[in-house]
């Protein structure tokens, strides 16, 4: 009973010691307890896009006016832009500064077909930001599409005659509410869903932690530094001086999202609970949380740029390749894009590799050297994205004039 008692964040911290415990020493386990991480994330992705799609509208109508949806967009898109670049460059610093590829020599004998598959052109991620059927789309979950046809849905409610305005506005206003409570309900399963979740997967690489401390260490720790230099630093430093807020207070109210999407390493199953933190906790209104956060959960990747940039240089060293400054430029700019196209889904960043890899012309079999270690890392990137999303929402809402508790 007094562990139902304490603060969401506590239970899933709690979940998460004894998963890692349960999964290492009794990897049986898993097999009784990972129905438990199935369910949840049924239920997350069962809200998801209607979330997605309610919040945005009413998000967009409550704008009101074009001009101020422009400005916020404005401000949204720059603001994901900079911060990713930023990440960017701080993994292209320390992989360079680091080298953690030189030197290294390891067996290829991951496989990669299944991810080798997935690789496109950059023009697909712009080319599918327009739906050809926005009800298949939403049946197959594609985000930004439904992004996209949200806001656009969002703008031309507002721009038909007051009668009907005013009841679809007020339709969507409660289609949303309706959402945010089913998707509350589903939340406070949450400490059961990462307990089933990382109990089967520390149960099922279990053997490779071997790996993961020897060769593959040098690699990992460049990659956590930027991820970190950027968590504590970058974005803090946004907070604090564009921002004018507490960026210590924010970070301590976003405990509970933070530690869902480490455990889920899934920006867009996180985002229920990053919508609610930010709204309840961090006192940013509505009208800018429910347009920024579902959009940065799908276009706003900072932790996933970061780790393509350092990955493709790391494999270019590995397989003794010399990147030229244009080559790495191209690698920045083509991580951007990449990680604005990267689903917020498991594993999105490790197919979207393939486009940054292609466009230097690295052997796509170099993802086989990072696969062992790729679950540790998605988790890490994750949460980093999740947080600049948060940080991004108080920022502009800071900017737009409102009042927060932070």
């Amino acid at each position: 009973m007094k562990l139902l008692k304490l603060k969401l964040h506590w239970q899933i911290l709690i979940a998460l010691v004894v998963a890692v415990i349960l999964g290492y020493f009794v990897p049986s386990s898993a097999r009784y307890l990972s129905w438990m991480g199935d369910l949840f994330l049924r239920g997350l992705k069962m809200v998801i896009i209607p979330l997605i799609f309610s919040s945005i509208v009413s998000g967009v109508t409550s704008i009101e006016s074009g001009r101020s949806l422009g400005r916020i967009g404005l401000k949204t898109i720059t603001y994901y832009i900079v911060t990713s670049l930023l990440a960017i460059l701080t993994g292209l610093f320390l992989v360079n500064i680091i080298k953690p590829g030189v030197g290294v020599h390891l067996g290829f004998t991951e496989t990669v077909t299944e991810v080798q598959g997935a690789s496109g052109k950059l023009s697909d991620i712009f080319m599918r930001i327009v739906p050809e059927n926005i009800v298949d789309t939403m049946a197959r979950g594609e985000v930004l599409p439904v992004i996209f046809f949200a806001v656009l849905f969002g703008f031309f409610i507002t721009r038909v005659q007051d009668h009907y305005r005013v009841k679809m506005t007020s339709f969507f206003e409660g289609f949303f509410e309706v959402m945010m409570k089913v998707t509350m309900f589903v939340i406070r399963f949450t400490p059961f869903g990462i307990l089933g979740i990382v109990t089967r997967e520390v149960a099922a690489n279990a053997d490779k932690l071997g790996d993961i401390a020897g060769s593959m260490a040098i690699y990992m720790i460049t990659v956590f530094a930027g991820l970190l230099f950027h968590t504590v630093v970058t974005l803090p430093l946004i907070v604090r001086f564009i921002g004018k807020a507490n960026p210590v207070k924010h970070f301590r109210n976003m405990a509970t999202p933070l530690l869902t999407a480490f455990s889920t390493a899934s920006s867009s199953a996180t985002l229920p609970l990053t919508m609610e933190a930010v709204e309840h906790k961090s006192g940013v209104s509505n009208r800018i949380s429910s347009f920024i956060l579902p959009l940065g959960a799908t276009i706003n990747m900072d932790g996933t740029a970061l780790y393509e940039c350092v990955a493709a240089i790391f494999i270019s060293q590995v397989y003794g390749i010399e990147l030229t400054v244009t080559q790495q430029f191209i690698i920045v700019t083509t991580a951007l894009l990449a990680s604005i196209g990267a689903a917020g889904i498991p594993m999105a960043g490790l197919v979207m590799m393939t486009v940054v890899l292609t466009s230097v012309h690295l052997p796509l079999e170099g993802i086989g050297l990072i696969l062992s270690v790729d679950l540790i890392l998605d988790m890490s990137r994750t949460t980093v994205n999740v947080w600049s999303d948060t940080c991004g929402a108080v920022t502009i809402a800071k900017s737009e004039g409102e009042t927060t508790k932070v």
